[in-house]
């Protein structure tokens, strides 16, 4: 009995070191890094970096908008594409200080929005509503 015990402990020992070990290679990359700037800093970064600024446009309470955050934009190709090419923005358009004239500026009437603009502010690229990853890497890969 005490044998069986042993190969049972010892059995449950190596799996959790390997089902340790397989989790730590699978975990995201941490998605994509937004920056907590007003959006004249984010203008001015991008105009210095020549960077387009991506901003994601939600509310607290948008099931959507939260959804992408936790799937879209944990992938690591999309990732990779907006944290190297980006400025990236995650506004509350409801809390936001830059929230309000955001969404007046872009006429932002649902979300998420995501809003492509270049350092002057000129709107470049709107995307309205959830957005898959394969969506996210394709619209990255075509703005310039």
């Amino acid at each position: 009995m005490k044998k069986i015990i042993g190969i049972f402990a010892l059995a449950l020992v190596t799996m959790a070191f390997f089902m340790d070990n397989h989790n730590s290679e699978i975990k995201p990359a941490g998605g994509i890094k937004f920056l907590n700037i007003s959006l004249e800093k984010a203008k001015e970064l991008a105009e210095k970096s020549e960077k387009i600024i991506f901003i994601d446009a939600h509310t607290t309470w948008c099931g959507p908008c939260k959804k992408m955050a936790a799937t879209s934009f944990q992938d690591e190709e999309v990732a990779e594409a907006f944290n190297s090419k980006y400025i990236n923005l995650k506004v509350d358009i409801e809390n936001d200080p830059d929230g309000q004239e955001i969404a007046r500026m872009y006429k932002v009437q649902a979300y998420p929005t995501l809003l492509f603009i270049n350092s002057r502010g000129k709107l470049l690229k709107t995307l309205v509503g959830f957005q898959t990853a394969d969506k996210l890497a394709a619209v990255a890969s075509t703005m310039e």
